[in-house]
């Protein structure tokens, strides 16, 4: 099928989804990413090519809850790959439900050695460090996914708010690649959707080994109330970051394909570096 008449370079990507997280893998169409190190490659596409992840992620390609890969070459010789996590804001330091859809995808698309049965390790090279996947494989297919961390760890806990409407709100902070910020979400008369996420366990796990809720290698299971979708996760090495005490954390789950696109632009087109509605 041939492409409609279009100004500059097509954008092509690979759609997948992990408990209905979705994640959009780009596979050409981007200018040669600048840079000695991913986090200086991380600073040249905030800088310099902000205008694609706006394309690519915002409407009418995209929406509000799109998430984006962008694979990069990584400094370090361990790494398979080096990966650019964007979304609807900016750019994130790690992405936990993109690790489990690129294990399986690096495997598939043979950016990997010979795949092994029955896991073959990928790793990831993050903005946060080094991810080590493991991928399902099994006669030529693959399958669930798994990945250890780097360190997680409680940053602080029990930590007192103001939120305009709500008053005081104790939250606990804790890292997982990301810092997020936790709190009932009952509190604020939230049911979460979607996925459970994976970064987000990540700091879920390291937070409840923290205050002695788990232990080392005990499963907790985090289910999405809005899809189902299950993710597991258990802190399997205690560990240092800096002058916390971490755990490295292995989470769990399945990522699917849900299509192949090329994307142009028009320049007629008002809406073509796209837009955003909630």
């Amino acid at each position: 099928m041939e492409l409609p008449p279009h100004d500059g370079d097509k954008l092509s990507v690979v759609d997948m989804h992990t408990g209905g997280e979705p994640l959009r893998i780009i596979l050409s169409g981007y200018p040669d990413v600048k840079g000695d190190s991913v986090l200086a490659k991380r600073r040249y596409v905030r800088e310099q090519l902000d205008h694609l992840r706006r394309v690519l992620m915002y409407e009418p390609r995209g929406h509000y809850d799109m998430y984006g890969a962008l694979i990069v070459d990584s400094e370090k010789p361990e790494a398979d790959l080096g990966v650019l996590f964007m979304h609807n804001e900016g750019y994130s330091t790690m992405c936990g439900h993109a690790v489990i859809a690129l294990g399986r995808f690096a495997v598939d698309y043979k950016l990997v050695k010979e795949p092994q049965s029955p896991e073959t390790q990928v790793n990831i090279h993050c903005p946060c460090g080094l991810v080590r996947a493991y991928v399902e494989y099994s006669h030529g297919k693959t399958g669930g996914v798994r990945f250890l961390s780097v360190p997680a760890f409680a940053f602080a806990t029990d930590v007192m708010i103001k939120v305009e409407g709500y008053g005081d709100v104790t939250v606990d902070i804790s890292y997982g690649g990301a810092f997020y910020a936790f709190v009932d979400a009952q509190r604020f008369g939230l049911d979460v959707d979607r996925s459970p996420t994976g970064s987000g366990v990540t700091a879920r796990v390291a937070l409840q080994f923290h205050k002695g809720l788990i232990q080392l290698n005990q499963t907790r299971t985090f289910k999405s109330g809005a899809t189902g979708s299950l993710f597991t996760g258990k802190a399997v090495e205690e560990t240092t970051c800096g002058d916390f005490k971490a755990v490295v954390v292995e989470v769990a789950g399945r990522a699917f394909y849900t299509g192949v696109s090329c994307f142009v632009q028009e320049a007629e087109d008002n809406l073509t570096q796209g837009f955003l509605l909630k």
